[in-house]
């Protein structure tokens, strides 16, 4: 039990004792990428050899006495190349990728016991292999300010966290700090809510600090929702103390006595490490009452979210862990006046918590030198799509698209070309060619009619249809519409409903304008934030790629060749044989002819199915788009 700073500050020494003590460190990568590619046999497998060998073999310099530890770490960056693994030897880390079981005798034998690399398991790019981590261009090009513990400590491990450096930002602030002092150096900070809207931290803080009511709370919206979205749920994996300190500084900061983190189901590794860490914290008095002897006291509790979209939207949020159905609510009043059980709430996102205590620790100045004036600091995306390297990255606010693209994400798959991107999710917007110099940050987007979102980063090239990317995002909005306001429920689906006529080759020029009534109507007259960016995805690509929708709706094609409700099915009549295969392959008699005369097909009774490509031995039938 830990009752007093100087007990921390010797657990903290005790722990870094113990973790200089290992000769070796076996990291294996448990984030949920990896854990679906089978990291977790690979973690078995070597605490079986390393439990194996005892201290009957010699490790190198390091004698008969070698000491090893296998660890669980966070999401080690190149999510697509999973299992990683990286062996550490003191200062010298090597990155492996791609592990496999039948692998890991072989780096314990060559790598762990001798310190020999295992050439062909290196991160290789462009013939170049890359034996460091922070060598690897994907990494070397990020700046890890909020993940810099991803990888190189166990995620599950209280000991290791405060090694990195953790709880140093609670300690300034129970014992250097009042209350007020916490909130200003976040507030000068311009630490920006990472949820989305980026909204400035420190001044919902102080509207929450100044209530009358005195009971309040401090809500982590973990609900990570969008399509290709994982940020948040990496950090709640990967690093779920620092996640709780902030939360624990967010409460001393605002005087609150209970915290909740509210987590999607759909995240059971998160759950899994935040009631681990909660434990471990509660155990040796980090949590509960009077913390380190101080009048401060705190504790925390973790719903987790049945999968609703709109949960991510603060008052369904609330509203959720209250026990009632997760929709939002008319505003005023606000969740800092009027939040969970109807008290003054700080609501923040699990990101933003996250930068809370590195910001107390090393001051305003030093997250404001990272990043623009008006959007200081890094944001982590999720980087996914038709991109060389697919991962969780961390750039400074300000960085361009194309740095991100070429530089980090090594460009397009298979030397494809660029098309767009789609950023922020179904709350987000397409960003095109002409935006890959634009810089990334709160304000710029927003001019773009776009927005950061959570950090999701979908990237297309030239066989992406727009206006399928558009129905994807729509069908998906309608079906998580909480159905609370008219202008959600029912124009999503009327804009669902047109966009699915469009790739299906029924389109007329007056949908597009029905779909841009519907959108502003929506935009101005939904209830809550999800409903009012709801139509945004369709109205970023109807600017930017007006001329793929007219060749959907007047010439009945999809430039991409993607909608496959748009391909011709042709015979060719020089190379038909006569042979009626192909009519009597098809299910829906859209084939006619003669016998030894060329066939023909009807395009308004063909389905499209491909029976009758495949059943013709001669290659007389061909698609056209």
């Amino acid at each position: 039990m830990i009752r007093t700073r100087e007990e921390l500050i010797a657990l903290r020494k005790e722990a870094r004792k113990a973790m200089e003590a290992y000769d070796c460190r076996i990291l294996v990568c448990s984030g949920t990428g990896c854990i679906a590619t089978g990291s977790e046999k690979i973690y078995q497998i070597f605490a079986e050899l390393a439990a194996e060998t005892g201290v009957a073999v010699e490790f190198g310099h390091h004698g008969p006495d070698a000491h090893i530890g296998v660890k669980r770490t966070g999401c080690q960056g190149v999510c697509e190349l999973g299992p990683l693994v990286r062996i550490q030897h003191g200062e010298d880390v090597i990155q492996y990728v791609k592990v496999q079981p039948e692998d890991c005798a072989e780096i314990f034998e060559h790598t762990v016991k001798h310190q020999e690399v295992v050439e062909r398991l290196l991160y290789m790019q462009k013939g170049t292999r890359y034996k460091r981590p922070d060598e690897i261009p994907f990494i070397a090009k990020q700046t890890r300010m909020l993940v810099e513990n991803f990888g190189k400590y166990d995620s599950e491990s209280l000991e290791e966290y405060l090694v990195s450096g953790g709880f140093r930002g609670l300690e300034k602030a129970l014992f250097e700090m009042n209350p007020g002092e916490v909130v200003d150096v976040v507030d000068q900070s311009g630490l920006r809510g990472r949820g989305g809207g980026g909204f400035p931290t420190g001044t919902k803080w102080k509207q929450v600090a100044r209530q009358k009511e005195t009971m309040r709370y401090v809500v982590c919206n973990g609900d990570e929702g969008d399509p290709g979205a994982f940020m948040d749920g990496s950090v709640m994996e990967g690093d779920p103390f620092r996640l709780i300190e902030g939360m624990m500084l967010a409460a001393y900061a605002v005087g609150a006595q209970v915290g909740y983190i509210y987590v999607r189901a759909e995240y059971p590794v998160s759950v899994k490490r935040l009631r681990h860490a909660i434990a471990e914290l509660e155990r040796v008095g980090l949590l509960g009452d009077n913390i380190l002897g101080t009048d401060f006291s705190f504790k925390m509790r973790i719903n987790r979210g049945a999968g609703a979209f709109v949960c991510g939207e603060g008052s369904a949020l609330t509203a959720s862990i209250e026990g009632k159905r997760g929709m939002p609510r008319v505003k005023p009043p606000r969740t800092v006046e009027q939040g969970l059980f109807g008290k003054p709430t700080v609501l923040n996102n699990v990101e933003t918590f996250a930068n809370v205590p590195k910001i107390v620790l090393n001051g305003a100045e030093w997250y404001r030198s990272v990043g623009t004036e008006k959007s200081p600091g890094t944001k982590t995306f999720s980087l996914t799509g038709a991109i060389q390297n697919t991962g969780l990255i961390e750039v400074p606010m300000g960085t361009t698209l194309r740095e991100i693209i070429y530089d980090i994400g090594g460009g397009i798959k298979e030397g494809g070309k660029f098309k767009a991107v789609q950023i922020g999710g179904p709350s987000g917007g397409c960003l095109t060619e002409e935006h890959l110099d634009v810089q990334l940050d709160f304000d710029s987007l927003k001019k773009l009619g776009a927005m950061i979102g959570s950090g999701g980063m979908v990237v297309m090239d030239e066989h992406t249809c727009m206006v399928e990317v558009a129905r994807f995002f729509m069908n998906f909005t309608q079906n998580e519409s909480c159905g609370k306001c008219v202008p959600c429920r029912e124009g999503t689906k009327r804009m669902l409903e047109i966009l699915e006529r469009i790739v299906q080759g029924r389109g007329e020029l007056e949908d597009l304008d029905m779909l841009e009534y519907l959108a502003k109507t929506i935009t101005e007259t939904a209830l809550c934030g999800l409903g009012k960016s709801a139509a945004q995805p369709v109205m970023s690509t109807l600017k930017n790629f007006r001329d793929e929708y007219i060749a959907h709706v007047v010439d009945k094609r999809c430039p991409a060749r993607a909608c496959e409700s748009m391909r011709r099915f042709v015979i060719s009549a020089e190379r038909c044989k006569g042979c009626s295969k192909c009519a009597r392959n098809c299910p829906v008699d859209a084939i006619s002819g003669e016998i030894r005369q060329p066939f023909t097909i009807d395009p308004n009774k063909c389905i499209r199915c491909g029976a009758c490509e495949s059943a013709c031995a001669f290659g007389a039938i061909h698609i056209e788009w």
